[in-house]
């Protein structure tokens, strides 16, 4: 009998044990660690779950902003929390914030551009979905109301769906980007029966609406509505209907009012005669090099769009800038847009730029006839762009350099590193006339097309190349996995289109060196542009050793 009581009593406690081993790790994720660390289990196992939900420490439980906030679920479990244009710097007025889900769960909000933060979706809310809009949290803000006084939560976007996530408004018309409308590469919905439809923020139903003039990729373009159905005090969204009848697609679009026209933009002062535009992704460390490069040979303005970048980008973005370089950065969070991020740039900056060089920031523009100068000289880039009235844009090949026998990011840079290439032609790149380019604004990321009446010129080899530092030494290449931006290139991990001139020849979808990586590639040695740049950008260092004036 005794025996029978005692193996009754361990197997009671071995359950109580088990249930509040397992009620922990279900609750740890809902926990942030101040909580978990003062947390005791010898609380009723009914009341864990409650804790989880209710009773998160006072400092977490204040609400950061009241404002009306979205969020879009990104792929990678990442949420991006969009606050109102120039709302962000007074909501975080300093403090550390977290992003608080409707569960209780907690994650760091972390600054994503001018109004918006990010943060990771915990692994609790992964598994109760749906997933609830979450609110900002911190130290330093009000307390938040009690739960009957909340709104009813409201569910995130997903990035998977259909969404407008940006427009642009020029002297003329709206310019609307939207996912989920168009499928494929040069297949487009036409634009008979789509319409730009303009709302409240604060929500109401549409105020006005517009016939779409253009759809291309992810791009529609429709005429503005008339100023007499908007109030100008109101903030207000734009998003596209698919059909006459159709409820609007989900949008998190801001719409501005048009900009007042200029007469002559050719005339307008500063306007600079070569700028280049590039998306990018970590690239803080390469960033000094490509723009004082393309600086020195006759680059005006740089505009990056930051595809959420997790590196020093602003920092090194400051530092360009009190060196003298003219560098402005858009924060472009909308994963796999390199194409409708391009469009966005070739008609935001007409005014700024007559010409525009759509460029990786492993890409640098050659000309052999610069070999023997002495020095860089502005006039350079021009030089390329000297072309008839006609021509819209100058496309030039590309050369692809292999590692070259590194196994680490060459310490004077890639132009004094990577030395030895690929013997046939890749690709090209283009420089491209903004007042040419087509309504429509369609490019490939190559090149763009053009209105009725221009053309493309093409570089002859001995005139112009780009020299496409694409495989670099392994640990630099690797970081490539994480994502690929071109809308309609593979991403690398991806089984699909495993012959497609995008993907290193040998290479598969797994970030796994290949026998032989630091050799591959290498059929040509060709030291023209890393002879030409160290005369033009070396200096002496301590000890009479020379360095690149891109190094810190």
């Amino acid at each position: 009998m005794r025996r029978k009581l005692t193996t009754s009593l361990l197997s009671i406690g071995v359950f109580v044990l088990l249930s509040a081993s397992f009620s922990f790790h279900v609750t740890r994720d809902f926990l942030p660690p101040a909580a978990l660390n003062s947390f005791t289990l010898r609380q009723p196992i009914d009341r864990l779950m409650s804790h989880a939900v209710h009773e998160l420490p006072a400092s977490l439980r204040r609400l950061q902003s009241p404002i009306p906030m979205d969020s879009v679920l990104l792929p990678d479990w990442e949420v991006l929390l969009l606050l109102p244009l120039n709302s962000s710097s007074a909501a975080a007025g300093g403090a550390k914030l977290f992003c608080l889900f409707h569960t209780g769960a907690t994650s760091p909000a972390l600054p994503a551009g001018p109004s918006s933060f990010r943060c990771s979706l915990p692994n609790s809310v992964r598994r109760v979905r749906p997933f609830y809009t979450p609110r900002l949290s911190g130290a330093t803000s009000a307390a938040a109301p009690s739960r009957g006084q909340e709104d009813p939560p409201r569910e995130m976007i997903r990035w998977s769906t259909r969404l407008t996530y940006e427009s642009l408004s020029t002297a003329h018309d709206v310019i609307v980007f939207a996912k989920g409308v168009n499928h494929r590469q040069g297949i487009g919905r036409p634009a008979t029966g789509l319409r730009c439809v303009f709302s409240p923020v604060s929500g109401g139903g549409p105020v006005a609406w517009t016939l779409a003039t253009s759809s291309a990729q992810e791009v529609f373009r429709c005429p503005h509505p008339p100023a007499a159905n908007l109030s100008s005090a109101v903030p207000m969204r734009v998003s596209l209907a698919t059909e006459p009848e159709a409820t609007p697609i989900p949008t998190v679009a801001s719409y501005r009012p048009p900009r007042v026209p200029q007469t002559d933009s050719k005339a307008l002062p500063g306007r600079a005669r070569v700028c280049a535009c590039t998306m990018v992704y970590n690239v803080a460390k390469f960033l000094p090099e490509w723009v004082a490069y393309h600086a020195g040979v006759g680059v005006g303005r740089f505009f990056l769009y930051d595809n959420g970048s997790e590196d020093e980008l602003d920092a090194a973005v400051s530092r360009l800038g009190s060196e003298g370089f003219s560098v402005t950065t858009r924060y472009w969070p909308w994963p796999k847009t390199q194409e409708a991020g391009f469009s966005h740039c070739a008609a935001a900056n007409r005014d700024a730029c007559e010409w525009m060089a759509f460029l990786d920031v492993d890409e640098f523009v050659f000309s052999p006839t610069w070999a023997d100068s002495d020095r860089p000289d502005r006039s350079m880039m021009g030089s390329l762009v000297a072309v008839e009235p006609e021509v819209g844009q100058v496309s030039i090949r590309c050369l692809e350099f292999g590692p070259s026998g590194h196994r680490a990011h060459p310490r004077l840079g890639v132009t004094q590193g990577y030395t030895c290439r690929r013997r046939k032609e890749q690709r090209h790149k283009s420089v491209v006339r903004l007042d040419a380019v087509a309504h429509s604004l369609v490019n490939s990321v190559h090149h763009f097309r053009l209105r009725e009446g221009f053309r493309t010129r093409w570089a002859a080899a001995g005139e112009a190349r780009v020299n496409h530092y694409k495989y670099q030494a392994w640990e630099e290449f690797k970081a490539k996995f994480r994502r690929r931006v071109s809308t309609y290139v593979a991403d690398w991990k991806e089984t699909t289109n495993l012959g497609s001139r995008d993907r290193a020849p040998g290479l598969g979808s797994e970030p796994i060196e290949p026998r032989g990586w630091a050799g591959m590639f290498c059929q040509v040695n060709d030291t023209l542009v890393r002879d030409a740049s160290h005369k033009w950008f070396s200096e002496a260092g301590p000890g009479g050793a020379h360095r690149m004036v891109w190094q810190n």
